[in-house]
């Protein structure tokens, strides 16, 4: 009886120090929990970059497209101005009217 009992502790004290090893090192697993761990992380950093980013680039260019179409606004009014005056001028000319300011107004 002896012998058996002695050959029971013998066995476990064999057998548990490498289970309390297996599940007190970390090892693979756990690397590869940190591993996933550290891309969600790095995902989500690199999609709010790119969020801001977009949102920059949208607002440029609302702000650039309203300024050429003011521009092409004002100029469109210039133009328009500018022929109608010439216009006017040239049939002052046809018609053998003179240049003076009543019949040619400034712009």
């Amino acid at each position: 009886m002896n012998l058996k009992s002695l050959a029971l502790i013998a066995g476990m004290a064999v057998t548990l120090p490498v289970a309390f090893a297996q599940t007190s090192d970390p090892g693979a697993k756990q690397d590869m929990k940190n591993a996933g761990s550290d891309t969600k992380q790095a995902a989500t950093s690199a999609g709010n970059g790119v969020s801001k980013g977009s949102k920059t680039a949208y607002n440029k260019t609302k702000s650039g497209t309203e300024k050429g179409y003011d521009k092409t606004k004002s100029g469109t009014e210039t133009g328009y101005h500018k022929t109608a005056h010439a216009t006017k001028t040239g049939v002052n000319k046809v018609e053998g009217k003179p240049n003076t300011p009543a019949n040619n107004p400034p712009q």
